[in-house]
């Protein structure tokens, strides 16, 4: 996505691509089988395991499986930069059922230049200087008509009175987006970290050659592309746009990350965590759920990070006692906690402030 800004361009290259990926890797398991070996190749993105959803859903993290085969190195954007192409690469992994004689090694640099333009370029703000990477940012809009996304536009298409009311929640450029992702192929509504990354042998020369240039012809207009930006309501996302890029249109949208399960609360925390709304709050919170999912949990949020952690660790700030299927209903939005304070399904050992405060950071 250069200059030209023609999004419909770049989606199909990563169709494309990645139909290429998924065509070598069946080539090369059905070679391997032919021979006696086992082989099988996941999909390079699409399909996944959705049935796991909001859980894991992809059967290999390609991305480690890369850098551990010497093909690059992360970036501070969290793509695979590849020596010499960067990181306009896509990954494919074959799993062997086979004793390997000999293994790459992982390359003894990292070609990110730590440029910081995958930063500046970012409409939502997903990548922080210092490194680190608010998912769900980069989740609720650049993933808008992929798996939560969806859900939520057939959650605005039910919750609809009429096609009139439709139209006021959903603008028909939107629907026909929708269409069009449902009859092609999900289209992404930025990566713009990707466009703007110069790393690589092969991309490099123009950059350092002209630095300006290349932020006048690829980064500024990503930058001042009038576009509409998708965010949960009082996310960081949210406060990000509105400081940045107040010449883009901001949309609220349903946080479509909602647990089915304790397990999937816990470990999905730090994907929706928003460290921006945690500012000025350090506490430590021990939760016990009962019922049909027995856990115990520590959470601690200190200065903006957040850490999560088996079992009641240290003296809690505040110790919550729920209901397990009672708290997952509360952060669906199907119980009223104030219902569940009142008939002791959730129970508070410490200031209620805290657990409005504990919310703020985990927008809904």
């Amino acid at each position: 996505m250069g200059s030209g800004q023609a999004r419909s361009v770049s989606n199909t290259e990563f169709h494309h691509s990645g139909d290429e990926v998924n065509d070598i890797a069946r080539s090369v398991v059905q070679t391997l089988e032919d021979r006696g070996i086992r082989a099988m190749n996941p999909a390079m993105g699409f399909p996944m395991e959705m049935d796991r959803f909001p859980g894991k859903v992809w059967v290999v993290s390609h991305k480690p499986v890369a850098v551990a085969a010497g093909l690059g190195m992360m970036g501070i954007h969290r793509n695979v930069i590849h020596e010499k192409f960067g990181n306009f690469i896509l990954l494919g992994t074959i799993l062997l059922d086979a004793e390997v004689s000999e293994f790459s090694q992982p390359i003894n640099y990292n070609p990110c230049l730590e440029c910081k333009l995958c930063v500046a370029a970012c409409p939502v703000g997903a990548i922080s200087p210092e490194g680190d990477f608010n998912f769900s940012a980069c989740y609720t809009h650049n993933y808008r008509e992929f798996m939560g996304g969806f859900t939520d536009w057939v959650e605005q298409v039910a919750d609809s009175k009429n096609a009139r009311d439709y139209r006021s929640r959903v603008s028909d450029a939107e629907s026909a987006s929708m269409w069009q992702s449902l009859a092609y192929g999900a289209n992404y509504k930025a990566a713009y970290c990707l466009a703007v990354c110069p790393a690589g042998e092969d991309v490099i020369g123009p950059f350092l050659t002209d630095r300006k240039a290349h932020l006048k012809e690829i980064v500024r207009p990503l930058q001042e592309k009038e576009e509409t930006i998708y965010v949960t309501k009082n996310s960081d996302a949210e406060d990000h746009v509105a400081k940045r890029f107040p010449h883009k249109k901001i949309k609220h949208v349903g946080n479509t990350l909602r647990p089915n399960s304790i397990k999937v609360f816990l470990n999905g925390m730090p994907n929706i965590f928003q460290p921006g709304k945690s500012a000025g709050l350090n506490a430590t919170f021990h939760f016990t759920f009962t019922g049909h999912e027995q856990r115990q949990a520590t959470v601690v949020i200190q200065e903006q990070k957040l850490s999560v952690k088996e079992g009641h660790v240290g003296q809690p700030d505040l110790h919550v006692t729920a209901d397990s299927q009672t708290w997952i209903g509360f952060l669906r939005k199907e119980k009223n906690i104030v219902w569940a304070l009142l008939r002791r399904k959730i129970r508070l050992a410490g200031p209620l402030k805290l657990l409005v405060a504990f919310g703020k950071c985990f927008p809904q």
